[in-house]
């Protein structure tokens, strides 16, 4: 068996790991990065970017046949569905070339492929060839999709979103179990590529949404195109020649049931850690197999291992792994001297047409009672109206002084006045602040400065 002594092991090469690595390595630790197959990172080889390229696809269908209101004719829309998937796999693979190539950079003697397990607190055993003395672990090894246990008799014929994007064609009917973003997006996209789309969720709401007004707004504007079950939970599945026949119940009472082509779970990702015999590192676990860490600093308990990315389940976001990636590894490279920079405020982005987001603070509605809330509507939002997008709503939490602590929006445009209003929480602007900064005229960011400008009207910030 091979030795090998470093500074800092990295367990997973996604986007946690890569940074985890390079934080270590600029903070001067030999750092070993781990790598088990197929690589390239869960954004660019089966999450955010494949993902994007068949909404994109979905959107440029549905743009196509809705022209008639600015008097252009655009004929028949046909949607090749073959072509659409090649077109995602290409771009798809692209991005994952991209990461491949980054990380031909790393020296080979510091890249390991295989499966890593706990020897002890600070020696991994990587399949049988390798085993790693390290100062410290980082754990960084992802999550993969789960599989329902009433789809289990099926799975043959459930995709998840690692399985999605290699069909060959679009299917004549799909049915979507989970309606958070990500199954949300991609029932969307189908829909509007001419897949019969159903779309089921135990919850009441879609995209997570935890501001019943904007929740409201959401399930109003999304649904049209898509067989909307919310407060839905599927109970048995079954084979019907070569398509699926689910069944499910309503929490208020009733039951449904419908035949589909195929079946997509997007009901969660749970993290990669059964593999690592976490037990033998020392660390306490909780019920799911999660070990103890501060979500600032991302150590386990007092031990020298790290846990970041998708592997903690504390933020599963690129730019949240990204970052505690760089947190893990430099605290990895520097233990037992640790950071605990501050945390971003929470920030969530949801890519359906209308956009949805939710920042900073998220809505209670018995906290919600000391808020002073501004509110505005796309309905009458010039730039909106021009486009012939005017449907959303726009709903932003303050404290009584004015400061600015949370955002839930649904609308046109929204991933980017989400971010400034993210900036906004992170610097802790109050509504007054906000609104001395420059708002060009006509745009959709006008709708934002009117919200806020609503709580500046009540806390006293307006000139």
């Amino acid at each position: 068996m091979r030795e090998l002594a470093c500074d800092v092991a990295v367990i997973g090469a996604g986007t946690a790991g890569i940074a985890a690595r390079s934080a270590a390595e600029k903070a001067g630790a030999r750092a070993v990065l781990i790598e088990r197959g197929p690589g390239g990172t869960t954004c660019a080889r089966v999450g955010c970017m494949p993902s994007k390229l068949l909404i994109e696809a979905g959107r440029a269908a549905h743009d196509a046949r809705e022209t008639e209101p600015f008097g252009v004719a655009a004929g028949a829309v046909r949607v090749d569905g073959a072509a659409v998937m090649r077109r995602v796999r290409r771009l798809r693979d692209d991005f994952v070339a991209s990461v491949f190539a980054g990380l031909d950079a790393v020296p080979e003697e510091l890249r390991v492929s295989g499966t890593a397990r706990f020897a002890d607190t600070t020696t991994l055993l990587v399949d049988d060839h390798t085993r790693i003395s390290a100062g410290a672990v980082v754990i960084a090894t992802g999550s993969s999709p789960s599989l329902p246990p009433p789809l289990r008799p099926v799975a043959d014929r459930v995709l998840t979103t690692d399985t999605l994007f290699e069909i060959e064609t679009l299917p004549e009917s799909l049915a979507v179990l989970g309606a958070g973003a990500v199954g949300l997006e991609l029932a969307q996209a189908m829909a509007r590529l001419g897949v019969r789309v159903t779309l089921i969720d135990p919850a009441a709401v879609v995209g997570g949404i935890r501001d019943p007004e904007v929740a409201a707004c959401a399930a109003a504007l999304l649904g049209p195109g898509i067989d909307l079950h919310l407060g839905a939970t599927v109970d048995a599945a079954e084979r019907v020649g070569d398509e699926v026949r689910l069944t499910w119940h309503f929490e208020s009472g009733g039951q449904g049931g419908g035949t589909f082509a195929r079946v997509l779970a997007a009901a969660g990702r749970p993290p990669n850690l059964s593999e690592l015999d976490l037990a033998a590192a020392g660390l306490a676990l909780d019920e799911d197999g999660l070990p103890d860490f501060n979500p600032r600093t991302l150590q386990c308990g007092t031990a020298p291992i790290f846990i970041a990315g998708d592997a903690n389940q504390e933020h599963p976001v690129l730019h949240e792994a990204q970052r505690q990636g760089w947190v893990a590894g430099g605290n990895a490279a520097r233990f037992p001297q640790v950071e605990a920079p501050p945390p971003w405020p929470a920030f969530s982005l949801v890519f359906t047409d209308p956009q949805i987001a939710a920042i900073g603070r998220g809505f209670d509605a018995e906290a919600a009672r000391d808020w002073v809330i501004g509110e505005t509507s796309f309905a009458d939002q010039g730039r909106a109206r021009a486009m012939d997008r005017a449907a959303g709503l726009i709903r932003v939490y303050a404290e009584p002084d004015g400061r600015l602590t949370g955002a839930a929006m649904i609308g046109p445009g929204i991933e980017h006045l989400a971010h400034l209003m993210a900036v906004a929480v992170q610097e802790g602007w109050s509504a007054a602040t906000f609104l001395d900064r420059p708002f060009y005229h006509p745009t959709l960011e006008e709708g934002l400065s009117s919200a806020v400008k609503a709580v500046a009207e009540r806390t006293g910030g307006t000139r």
